[in-house]
């Protein structure tokens, strides 16, 4: 079983970067697709972005396509989301999620396709 820790939240101005990684631990870590996700106050849990087992199948909500980044470093096992231009409607939660997949290329996007989460980790951005 894999234990997800998301760090790197925090308060970011409209405009800014802001960077959060999910480090694993528990598994081998090049065996689940993962993903980010996030619930902002009030609003019900929303994917953001998602990459394969192999890193090369990436994909984003409409949202944040364009502006944010999902990247993974197998031997570090370690998965990152860069976000750029961020907009104070980014302020959420941003959780970290692993599937077991034997598909190297395959991404997952729906809450019930995941089997790990994180506990997550706050971003606010302020206007």
């Amino acid at each position: 079983q894999v234990q997800l820790v998301e760090s790197g939240g925090g308060l970011v101005q409209a405009g800014g970067s802001l960077g959060v990684s999910c480090a694993a631990s528990g598994g081998t870590f090049s065996t689940y697709a993962m993903g980010w996700f996030r619930q902002a106050p009030g609003k019900e849990r929303e994917f953001v972005a998602a990459i394969s087992r192999s890193g090369d199948s990436t994909y984003f909500a409409d949202s944040v396509k364009g502006r944010f980044t999902i990247f993974r470093d197998n031997a570090k096992n370690t998965v990152y989301l860069q976000m750029n231009s961020l907009k104070p409607e980014d302020t959420a939660v941003y959780y970290c999620a692993a599937r077991l997949t034997a598909h190297s290329n395959i991404y997952y996007r729906r809450d019930n396709d995941m089997h790990y989460w994180g506990k997550g980790t706050l971003v606010i951005v302020s206007s």
